[in-house]
């Protein structure tokens, strides 16, 4: 049984022992997902359109309503068990594991007598060396911030910057690469690109300002800013930021940023300066015609909206540059050659991933073989989905090299009294490719759990081309009565967009001896 529910028929007998009472509603509730899901979608729609109209009473109440919902609540703790992060417990050390927990997890979300928790603090290495301080919230807490951010959620759609992409609904990086693309491709394209990132923003956003200005039930909001947190087994107070591990701490980060692409505009003297505002959570680029706008007009203006909500720019990851000389935004590099702008996988992030992958095989000596490829594709094909839509066809190819070489030496490592043909017998196999040609491809035969027979192929990257994304329009709010066909529209094209790369994958076939 899954963790959404509809209504149970009866009266739940209070009276009888905890532990039954939890089993009993286990059992009475039956799953609907669909039904509970259209639900709290008519309301957020309700609640998006008293936000546009300005009713802010209307938003408070409707709020109320979504927050107190039974299918809401279910929505919640389902959102919450089926995330990555289900089974890291906060400082109670919780986990809902079975069925009668979540059934439980769902009675317990009450207003009255609620009490958030202090956080969990761990740190997480990055890329310069430094550390990025999460905290982990209990599930309870959890459910609770995906509850109260179900009803928060069409306000923010509504208010948001129409160039905004960062943690938003039916937007992803992608989205922000192609708007880079649109805006610095043509040849009278401005010039000049202020590349700025904002110093710890989910740690400095004042919290004075939050609970002024994020339409939201006051009360919980302070109670998830103010919480606190235990590093180790000391408790420390939060007087300013945001956890970056809680599930509405996106949401609340975008809202305070929500207003900065207007003010990038209106700082500019006239509209012919060819400005364009492109943001990815805290990361944003703004392009201009004349490098005077860059210093003199829109960098003060932004300085200035950030400091109202204690937040300041980056010394170092801020700068301004040419096109010519190229920027870094995403993962990849937005560059000009002679005129042609072409967005590539960064350089770092390709070695980072090469290496990755050397010590994944290094690590697999001892794995079955197609156990090591399972996990060789699933990294492969998550790093092509995400890099797909730029131009990486070389990149790929010498990924694909750089796997084939590892495997050869992991081969030799495991059986090192044999010979090269030998393993290239063992472990390859010839695949027939859709033009009629023959290629190696590691491949291996094994017994799943049902006891079926089945063939697993080491996935390449070069076997699928290149696909550009089509931008989503800037306007279009999933809230929204008037976008539903278009985001249906969009869905048809992507699934068959996927049926077409199932289908090239199907031809390439194994040929046996």
């Amino acid at each position: 049984m899954n963790a959404c529910f509809v209504r149970p028929i009866g009266r739940i007998n209070r009276a009888c022992a905890p532990s039954a009472l939890w089993h009993w509603v286990a059992r009475q509730f039956k799953v609907d997902f669909r039904k509970a899901k259209a639900s709290v979608y008519r309301l957020q729609m309700r609640i998006a359109k008293a936000a546009r109209q300005k009713c802010y009473n209307k938003v408070k109440a409707l709020q109320w309503l979504l927050s107190h919902s039974f299918y809401a609540k279910l929505l919640a703790v389902h959102k919450v068990v089926s995330n990555k992060g289900h089974k890291t417990p906060g400082i109670d050390g919780v986990l809902w594991i079975t069925e009668a927990d979540k059934a439980a997890a769902v009675l317990q979300l009450k207003r009255r007598g609620y009490q958030s928790q202090p956080l969990r603090r761990i740190l997480i290495p990055k890329s310069n060396g430094k550390k990025r301080p999460l905290g982990i919230p209990t599930l309870k807490d959890r459910a609770m911030q995906a509850l109260h951010h179900l009803g928060l959620n069409p306000v923010a759609e509504v208010w948001a910057d129409i160039n905004s992409y960062g943690f938003r609904n039916k937007r992803s990086c992608q989205d922000a690469l192609q708007q880079c693309f649109i805006v610095l491709s043509k040849k009278l394209s401005p010039r000049f690109i202020l590349d700025a990132d904002i110093k710890g923003c989910f740690d400095h956003i004042d919290h004075d300002w939050l609970l002024e200005n994020i339409p939201m039930d006051r009360q919980m909001l302070e109670q998830w800013l103010k919480c606190g947190f235990i590093d180790g087994s000391v408790f420390n107070k939060t007087e300013e930021g945001t956890p970056q591990g809680g599930i509405i701490s996106a949401t609340l980060c975008n809202m305070a940023l929500d207003g900065l692409e207007a003010v990038v505009r209106q700082a500019v003297p006239s509209k012919g300066s060819r400005v364009n505002f492109i943001r990815y959570a805290d990361d944003f680029v703004i392009t201009a015609k004349e490098e005077v706008l860059l210093t003199d007009n829109i960098l003060p203006a932004v300085k200035a909206f950030l400091a109202q909500r204690g937040l300041t720019l980056s010394t170092e990851k801020t700068h301004i540059t040419t096109i010519d000389q190229g920027f870094d935004f995403l993962g990849c590099t937005v560059r000009k050659y002679h005129d042609k702008l072409l967005i590539t996988p960064r350089q770092s992030k390709v070695l980072a991933f090469a290496n990755t992958l050397k010590t994944l095989i290094n690590k697999g000596v001892a794995l079955p073989t197609h156990a090591l490829i399972g996990q060789l594709n699933r990294k492969l094909r998550g790093w092509f989905h995400y890099y797909r839509a730029v131009v990486a066809k070389e990149t790929f190819a010498y990924i694909d090299f750089i796997v084939y070489e590892a495997l050869w030496r992991w081969m030799k490592r495991r059986h090192p009294k044999k010979s090269k043909h030998w393993c290239y017998k063992h472990y390859f196999k010839l695949q027939c490719t859709p033009g009629n040609t023959r290629r190696p491809i590691m491949a291996e035969q094994y017994v799943t759990a049902s006891g079926a027979i089945k063939w697993i192929t080491l996935f390449r990257l070069g076997d699928l081309a290149i696909r550009r994304h089509i931008k989503i329009r800037a306007e279009a709010n999933p809230f929204e009565s008037a976008y539903r066909k278009y985001f249906r529209q969009r869905w048809y094209s992507g699934k068959q967009r996927r049926r077409v790369d199932k289908n090239r994958l199907a031809k390439y076939q194994l040929v046996f001896p």
